[in-house]
């Protein structure tokens, strides 16, 4: 009986919520092959009831009649812990030594909100670089309507190894803060991962490539990190809590042992082999490539990082056209925290289209497959009925022209209209 009166009250409180109508010119509803037009979407509470051409009595009306429509775009690899730090202000080792995370804190609100306005409704943030569980605070100021912010899943600390990642470069007597977790051996990795998860880890990010320079034969060459066996009980830890892991990876011996080792997604990617690509599509591997901010974002060409950047980007292209070409699935990320939240987050679509993918499947990969990264089939990058109301909407076409993404006009999150 109280299950059965718990149902009718919600059922009540249902048939109560505000209901709001968007009229959409165009619709691109995440899914489709093609474009709808003139659609009616009905939202009652924070989900999408309908779709289709009837307005109902009483609902409120956004007309949203002369621009295109799309569900909240998701960008599945961003660090909001991040600004794009100026070498000049101390790059990325100051935040680490000289800012209070409190500090540190207050920016990462600042582009939290900054996706939001950018169209981005939901966001998978890997590390906090340094700022240890920040992005669990973030995640719950924004569930609890306390600060604007997309949807947040967050990795927490991230996982390698010793002499795996930054801060480097000091006396060696001296002790520094390190921008990630290091672990040693199995027992040490499994550890961290049980630490992660139970602080609240969304997803575990471990980092299986660190270092990255061009060989005398003119290869881009990367330094691995963890074991197979290493990364095995990380990923086993992860799957049994039915979480899933992300890898960093650009190529050789790391990226063998990441897909090995069991890896969810590859993030970058830069050097793939056919190999690395078969055995991504045969386990069904997911690739965030993050193409633009390695073409954007390098250093003076005449030095040994600038040589080692534009061989970065000289591959990486090819290899995302490889994994598209064979069927690997993709999902939209960025880096965006890599470089500044004040430049346009949408500007990656320019670098997939460039690259061969149609302006439709690089929406999808920020929508609907994205999604399904995340493990929110039918619940996000959707616009139909059973989804959440995370809807944005921009002036022109951006199946001619994908650079409209870039001018996001409309955000509604969550059945609440953010930005109009």
């Amino acid at each position: 009986m109280q299950k059965m009166a718990m149902a009718l009250l919600l059922s009540a409180a249902t048939a109560r919520a505000q209901v709001t109508v968007i009229k959409a010119g165009t619709l691109i509803d995440g899914t489709s092959a093609q474009p709808k037009k003139n659609q009616v979407i009905v939202i009652r509470g924070n989900r999408i009831e309908s779709v289709g051409d009837s307005v109902p009595a009483g609902a409120r009306v956004i007309d949203l009649s002369n621009m295109t429509v799309l569900p909240g775009m998701i960008d599945t690899h961003t660090h909001i812990f991040l600004q794009g730090e100026d070498p000049a202000e101390g790059g990325y080792d100051v935040q680490l030594l000289k800012y209070p995370l409190a500090y540190r804190a207050a920016r990462a609100t600042v582009a939290a909100r900054r996706a939001l306005e950018q169209g981005f409704t939901t966001i998978r943030d890997v590390e906090t670089e340094g700022a240890g569980y920040g992005d669990v605070g973030i995640k719950m100021a924004i569930n609890e309507g306390r600060i604007p912010g997309p949807r947040m899943f967050v990795v927490t600390r991230a996982i390698s190894s010793t002499g795996g990642y930054n801060l480097e470069g000091y006396a060696p007597e001296i002790d520094v803060p390190k921008g990630a977790q290091l672990i040693d051996g199995p027992v040490e990795a499994r550890k961290a991962a049980r630490e992660q998860l139970d602080h609240g880890a969304d997803w575990l990010k471990v980092y299986m490539t660190h270092r990255s320079w061009v060989d005398k034969q003119g290869n881009l060459v990367s330094q691995p990190t963890l074991t197979v066996e290493e990364l095995k009980a990380i990923v086993d830890e992860a799957h049994g809590w039915k979480k899933k892991v992300a890898c960093h990876s650009y190529g050789g011996e790391g990226m063998q042992r990441a897909l090995d080792g069991g890896c969810d997604s590859i993030e970058h990617g830069l050097d793939l082999t056919d190999a690395n690509v078969a055995q991504m599509v045969k386990q069904g591997t997911w690739l965030v490539p993050t193409l633009a901010v390695y073409y954007d974002h390098n250093d003076p060409p005449d030095t040994p990082s600038g040589i080692r950047d534009r061989k970065r980007w000289q591959v990486h292209g090819p290899s995302f056209q490889k994994a598209m070409k064979a069927g690997v699935k993709i999902a939209f990320g960025t880096d965006v925290g890599g470089f500044p939240w004040t430049d346009p987050i949408a500007r990656e679509f320019d670098r997939m289209v460039e690259f061969g993918m149609t302006p439709m499947d690089a929406i999808r990969s920020a929508t609907s497959r994205a999604a399904e990264l995340l493990g929110q089939t039918g619940d996000l990058g959707v616009i139909a009925p059973g989804a959440y109301a995370d809807v944005i909407a921009v002036n022109g076409d951006p199946l001619a022209n994908v650079g409209a993404l870039k001018d996001v006009r409309f955000v509604m999150k969550d059945g609440s209209v953010f930005k109009q």
